[in-house]
């Protein structure tokens, strides 16, 4: 796919500035919604003359959901998320909102499982599904050639909270090894909060989790 038809955007939302992403096919006129924090990114979506096709969680935690039922309820389109987070999405304690939002969340919506080595394709893209529990039971990256979307699985010069309900640490870290070091060293890594980095870099310089 040549850049003129890829779409790539990353909007920081919500109080715990969440990036929210997306990522479309100009010549399809669709988009992957990855963790929309708030329902804001579809004015995103406008601008580029851009439809959801789905909704891609890389975990159920609230602030990486808040977005999720009014897209939901506009578009009708899926939520893809991996069974150990199903329940994150009807459990406003599990996925924490109880304790941070004026409204504690839950998503009602059309859920597709999405398990290791999965592919789901919106015109020309294809992201393939990584396991990487740790963060929560059911986290995963969406990867395509030069890029991958983290979640909180890892972040520049660190990595995902595991003191959360059903964290693991060294869960996380087995995750960050074979699936996420495993990508070529000029993979771009976006992840939920802050700048993105490299495989590259954070093999060599994350104080958590060396090559």
């Amino acid at each position: 796919m040549s850049e003129q038809q890829l779409v790539l955007m990353r909007m920081p939302l919500g109080p715990l500035g969440t990036n929210c992403y997306v990522i479309g096919d100009k010549a399809v006129g669709e988009a992957f919604i990855i963790d929309p924090a708030t329902p804001e990114v579809l004015e995103s979506l406008k601008k580029h003359d851009l439809k959801p096709k789905a909704v891609l969680l890389t975990h159920g935690h609230g602030d990486h959901i808040g977005g999720v039922q009014e897209i939901v309820d506009t578009y009708h389109v899926p939520v893809y998320i991996q069974k150990g987070d199903i329940p994150y999405l009807l459990d406003p304690e599990l996925n924490l909102s109880a304790y941070s939002n004026p409204t504690p969340i839950k998503v009602k919506a059309d859920i597709i499982e999405v398990k290791q080595g999965d592919h789901i394709t919106c015109g020309a893209i294809d992201l393939e599904v990584l396991e990487t529990p740790g963060h929560t039971p059911g986290g995963v990256c969406y990867y395509m050639e030069g890029l991958v979307f983290v979640g909180d699985t890892l972040f520049r010069d660190s990595v995902g909270r595991t003191d959360f309900p059903n964290g693991s640490y060294e869960t996380l870290m087995e995750s960050i090894k074979t699936q996420l070091y495993k990508l070529p060293d000029n993979t771009m890594v976006y992840p939920g909060h802050g700048p993105e980095t490299n495989i590259g870099y954070e093999k060599q310089y994350n104080p958590f989790v060396g090559a």
